[in-house]
């Protein structure tokens, strides 16, 4: 099914179509068909589109930490809750406030690096 909605929207891409919701809904098939990495240019392209467009700021930041890049994640779900707040959608703000504390929690549990001690 993500097969047919990638192609669909990187067809209309390819026609020219480019804005927020066709570059959001692109983002969203490939992140649900697991290619974090691709979904990121094009939810990045979304928030570029509309700097205000706070679900692609949430999904932007689920993909990052997906592709394995959580200082970047923390980075995008802070302008996106931002954003949520002064466009009024606390739904959003909320669910990326619970991301970061996900992620925190995620690192407060990583276990220390291994190896012989650097010197500077």
């Amino acid at each position: 099914m993500h097969t047919t909605q990638i192609a669909a929207f990187t067809r209309m891409l390819a026609e020219g179509r480019d804005n927020a919701l066709l570059r959001f809904g692109l983002g969203q098939a490939l992140l649900a068909d697991g290619q974090p990495a691709a979904a990121i240019e094009h939810l990045r392209a979304a928030v570029t589109h509309d700097p205000n467009y706070s679900a692609a700021y949430k999904l932007l930041g689920r993909a990052l930490v997906e592709d394995g890049n959580r200082d970047a994640a923390r980075d995008v779900f802070g302008t996106g809750i931002a954003v949520a707040e002064q466009r009024g959608d606390v739904q959003a703000a909320r669910e990326m406030k619970v991301f970061l504390k996900r992620l925190d929690k995620l690192d407060a549990s990583a276990p220390p690096p291994t190896g012989p001690p650097t010197t500077e």
